[in-house]
């Protein structure tokens, strides 16, 4: 049924001007980028109300969670990814505006910033506090991967769904490959990442302030790297070494993560008890 196929010839740029010789451009990317991270601050100033916390203490995690997003995501795709051709360039590692920022590595260095944020807040224990940020997370995965969709990158393989996109812009595939149809893997991982952020709010609103530690987060976990193992079947690799591997570096990245959400569901059930509340 090809005859559904949809030619996505969005521009990444929304638009550019002239200042001194220099001409900076306004992307869509960086625009849901931001989009992401202000609403996710509305929704987690609101927490932070309904949980009575120190207005201070939220700037100063607001401002970890910005600053450990963008240099996990960037040091993971780095690192996981293409460490060989960044050691050659070390200088390309800070040129953020051409691409390459992974969420194994966001993941990584958010829950790193906040470990160093609960050791001096006693009141605010790890588990309590990545349960309310991973609500936020979840809504700003769901702009990111919508970025990723105007800038025609981390395409799906090709298929015949009738839903099909053919990326014409994308400029990591060869002249007759950015003409097949293929899966709009960002679009699936954006919609999967809205009905994360639904659930988790809808979780969260039950039990509120007596939510069981750990809940959430390992409801995020179980969910995201699960479905993240499975869309990567869908999806073409990002980097040449990937080919030569049984499942690539996404997949394999993903299972402990997945292990990780379990273990942590488990302690939640503990901490459930040690609450008293029952989880339904």
């Amino acid at each position: 049924m090809l005859f559904n196929i949809i030619n996505w010839t969005a521009d990444p740029v929304i638009f550019s001007f002239t200042v001194g010789g220099f001409q900076p451009e306004v992307r869509w990317y960086g625009l849901l980028f931001a989009t992401g991270f202000i609403l996710g601050q509305l929704i987690l100033a609101k927490i932070w109300k309904i949980e009575g916390k120190n207005e201070n203490d939220f700037e100063a995690l607001c401002l970890s969670v910005i600053i450990a997003t963008v240099v996990g995501a960037r040091l993971g795709h780095v690192i996981f990814y293409d460490l060989k051709d960044y050691l050659k360039d070390p200088i390309s590692i800070f040129k953020v505006w051409e691409g390459g920022l992974a969420s194994h590595g966001a993941t990584i260095g958010i829950l790193v910033a906040l470990w160093l944020y609960c050791r001096k807040r006693p009141d605010q224990p790890f588990l309590w506090v990545v349960d309310r940020i991973v609500i936020v997370v979840a809504l700003g995965a769901m702009f990111i991967r919508l970025g990723n969709l105007m800038n025609s990158e981390i395409v799906g393989k090709p298929t015949s769904v009738a839903w099909a996109f053919v990326f014409s812009r994308a400029i990591d595939l060869g002249e007759i490959e950015r003409f097949l149809p293929r899966h709009p893997a960002q679009l699936y991982e954006a919609i999967s990442f809205s009905l994360l952020f639904l659930i988790l709010i809808f979780v969260y609103n039950r039990y509120k302030t007596k939510t069981p530690q750990g809940l959430l987060f390992g409801i995020f976990m179980v969910y995201t790297f699960t479905l993240r193992f499975f869309y990567e079947f869908l999806k073409e690799v990002q980097v040449a070494f990937e080919n030569n591997l049984p499942i690539n570096m996404g997949q394999i990245l993903s299972i402990p993560a997945v292990m990780a959400g379990f273990f942590i569901l488990y302690l939640a059930s503990k901490n459930a008890k040690k609450q008293n509340v029952m989880i339904k």
